[in-house]
């Protein structure tokens, strides 16, 4: 069953910040992620999935698509070379986009988490901290700091999921 005008409408109002926040983080032109989240709606409109997951997370791996589909449009060009032949820096162009858009959805991920699951995080997956070091630099237990890493990495991973990434 298709998805109407009211349909359409309601995604945006529910969604639409969300997909221009993520989308405005790699296009900085607010014009250019107007047009990401047209198409990221008009897109999920066109195709009127059956969803297994949540909205939102099929909203932006699709809004991910768009981007990517996008930058290698822009980057495309006709080529003298025979075909079959792959161009390393357009392949090397759209592999630095994805990490690009990764590191921005994982950064997104971590500023819903609360503070001190974020910190703990931080010290202990970014800055190589152990345990023990991240307790003493934040002055709370160890077991503390465990239990906290716990909780943050089963929010993050159901932030992430409902992103759309790991689909």
């Amino acid at each position: 069953m298709p998805l109407d005008a009211q349909v359409v409408s309601d995604i945006y109002r529910e969604h639409g910040q969300a997909l221009r926040r993520f989308v405005l983080r790699v296009a900085n032109d607010p014009d250019e992620a107007e047009d990401v989240v047209q198409e990221t709606v008009l897109r999920v409109w066109k195709a009127a999935p059956v969803l297994t997951g949540s909205l939102r997370s099929y909203l932006f791996a699709t809004a991910r698509n768009v981007i990517i589909d996008r930058h290698r449009r822009a980057t495309a060009r006709i080529s003298a070379s025979p075909l079959g032949e792959t161009d390393p820096e357009a392949s090397s162009s759209s592999r630095e986009i994805s990490e690009a858009l990764d590191r921005i959805l994982m950064e997104e991920a971590l500023s819903r988490l609360t503070f001190e699951h974020r910190t703990v995080v931080l010290h202990l997956h970014y800055l190589g901290s152990t345990v023990a070091q991240a307790a003493q630099d934040l002055g709370i237990p160890q077991g503390t700091v465990k239990s906290r890493a716990y909780y943050a990495m089963r929010s993050l991973r159901g932030i992430l999921e409902e992103m759309g990434v790991g689909q």
